[in-house]
């Protein structure tokens, strides 16, 4: 790559929804040429025909990796979906890690998790913690990208609190710096433009750390319908889940983070997003009082 010419920019699962919307903001901005590899690249036919270059990527196949990621200079490697309670995800991370270095790629931007070092009850954050330790042991540039948990989960569970009246969660009085999709996309989407080079962990949370009462109240205000927080075991909030019929890991997956919550590893909120985007991240009333109608669906 010349000085005069625009690095090429590759993203990888960029058939999920954070992908797709790094895309949108790559076009947006006229950022030149863009790679975006998948599993599914039927998914990504819209941006073929806007001039994506779209490529066929496994994750599970290391062969193919470098020859998706032929030609990249800057490289999102966004977390895969494999949260299956194995070593899956660890695997495909490390094996996109060497490929890139292989393929010459000069600088990986990676979507990890607050505070996934060793001590965190979060499930999946070994998975975080050996891809960050990976791309250090690495010859590549990078920036670690540790997105804190999306605001936009809230709409799974806040609905059913507000229909019921409780807002049931082993969080404790802990709080969280919760961060929308959207801010995700834009600061990785900043990164990946970016003509920086080294090494960096960056924190993205959102502008505030916001407990499980805080959204309770949050909720009762924007509804008009009251809602209480209602702190509940571990084991009985573990045991509520598998009787709605999901598996016993994913259950793990999400009492864990109410764990995390409860000892404050999520604790982070800072100004990352607008030192990175030149726009605040969006508040957790913002997010949730423009989806009023969810919250009373």
């Amino acid at each position: 790559m010349s000085h005069t010419q625009k690095p090429t920019l590759l993203v990888t699962g960029a058939s999920g929804k954070l992908g797709q919307r790094v895309l949108e903001l790559l076009l947006e901005a006229q950022t030149g040429s863009i790679i975006a590899t998948t599993r599914t690249p039927e998914k990504l036919a819209a941006f073929a025909a806007r001039g994506v270059t779209v490529r066929p990527a496994d994750f599970d196949d290391p062969a193919s990796l470098r020859q998706a990621f032929a030609g990249a200079d800057r490289l999102l490697l966004i977390s895969t979906d494999a949260v299956d309670g194995t070593d899956r995800r660890t695997k495909q991370h490390l094996s996109a890690i060497k490929a890139a270095s292989d393929a010459g790629v000069k600088h990986v931007i990676y979507t990890s998790l607050t505070r996934p070092e060793p001590g965190t009850p979060i499930t999946l954050a070994p998975d975080h913690y050996a891809t960050e330790q990976a791309l250090a042991a690495s010859s590549l540039d990078w920036t670690v990208l540790r997105n804190n948990v999306y605001t936009d989960g809230l709409l799974q569970n806040l609905p059913r609190a507000v229909a019921t009246g409780q807002l049931m969660a082993a969080a404790g009085a802990g709080g969280t710096g919760f961060v929308t999709r959207e801010d995700c996309a834009r600061a990785a989407a900043a990164v990946l433009t970016a003509e920086t080079s080294g090494r960096r962990t960056l924190d993205v949370p959102g502008p505030a750390v916001v407990t499980h009462s805080e959204l309770a109240q949050i909720a009762q205000e924007i509804t008009g319908r009251p809602v209480t927080y209602v702190p509940v075991p571990a084991e009985t909030l573990k045991a509520g889940i598998v009787a709605s019929g999901l598996p016993g890991f994913v259950a793990d997956l999400i009492v864990s983070f109410d764990l995390a919550t409860a000892q404050d590893i999520l604790a982070v909120a800072t100004s990352t997003v607008q030192e990175l985007t030149g726009r605040p991240a969006q508040s957790v009333r913002e997010f949730l009082t423009e989806r009023r109608a969810a919250l009373l669906n």
